[in-house]
């Protein structure tokens, strides 16, 4: 009898570190799964989903669920201590798929309705899923990248290309091609170039500390209350130019 409930005592116990271990990765593939779902609601760029939105904004939805599950995938595995080498790079698999990839084909969608004679143009934003992939590659492999990001983070770029293809849903007219080609090819490179760019997260409440993430918060809140959606594009050109004016520590 004792060696029975011995027996049953470790296989419960093994399962709950199995599941402890694995809830992280769990998170993490809800991340990916949103981000196809993305994907999908891409190609129906205009037609109308769900709750009368069009495709493009249900696509919004599913890249900014992407972004809670990529935040909680890693405050899981700290409150668990379940971080692992594979949770690393299934993140990183991930954050290609929901914060490259969807956007991308966000614009490439676009880009065909708005550019329908110039046929190898949407192919363009295909720079965007390859850079981004180059710079989570770069960020596994620098152990340096904490409060302080070289290039731009690839969610931030997704934040970035959904504040654009919010304000080119609608007004494509006015966008000549070779100013959307420009923002792909700059925004592409942006993430690989060796700028220093301070981090989001705020790692203290001291205002002297945390003054490039407060103000960044202000004109967020200024730039949403007056833009909409479109004042996401605002927030990150802000925060480029910001990174690129002020110290980096």
């Amino acid at each position: 009898m004792l060696n029975y409930l011995i027996y049953n005592s470790t296989i419960v116990m093994n399962l709950l570190t199995s599941i402890r271990n694995n809830t992280p990765n769990a998170v993490t593939c809800c991340n990916l799964l949103s981000g196809a779902l993305a994907c999908i609601a891409a190609f129906h760029c205009f037609d109308t989903w769900w709750w009368g939105l069009q495709g493009y904004q249900v696509a919004f939805v599913w890249i900014a669920a992407a972004a809670v599950f990529d935040f909680f995938d890693g405050f899981t595995a700290r409150l668990l201590h379940a971080a692992s080498p594979l949770g690393k790079e299934l993140d990183s698999l991930s954050d290609s798929v929901s914060f490259g990839l969807a956007p991308a084909l966000i614009l490439y969608n676009m880009m065909l309705q708005a550019y329908p004679h110039v046929a190898w143009a949407p192919y363009v934003t295909l720079l965007i899923p390859v850079f981004g992939a180059l710079r989570l590659a770069r960020f596994n492999t620098d152990p340096n990248q904490g409060t302080v990001f070289t290039g731009l983070a690839i969610p931030a770029n997704a934040i970035f290309w959904i504040g654009f293809t919010s304000f080119f849903a609608t007004r494509h007219q006015v966008l000549p091609l070779w100013c959307v080609i420009a923002l792909i090819a700059a925004f592409s490179l942006l993430m690989v170039c060796n700028l220093r760019m301070f981090s989001l997260k705020l790692h203290s409440l001291s205002i002297k500390a945390a003054w490039k993430q407060y103000l960044t918060v202000v004109v967020f809140a200024v730039s949403l209350a007056t833009c909409g959606i479109a004042g996401l594009a605002v927030t990150i050109a802000f925060y480029i130019i910001l990174s690129a004016c002020t110290r980096q520590d």
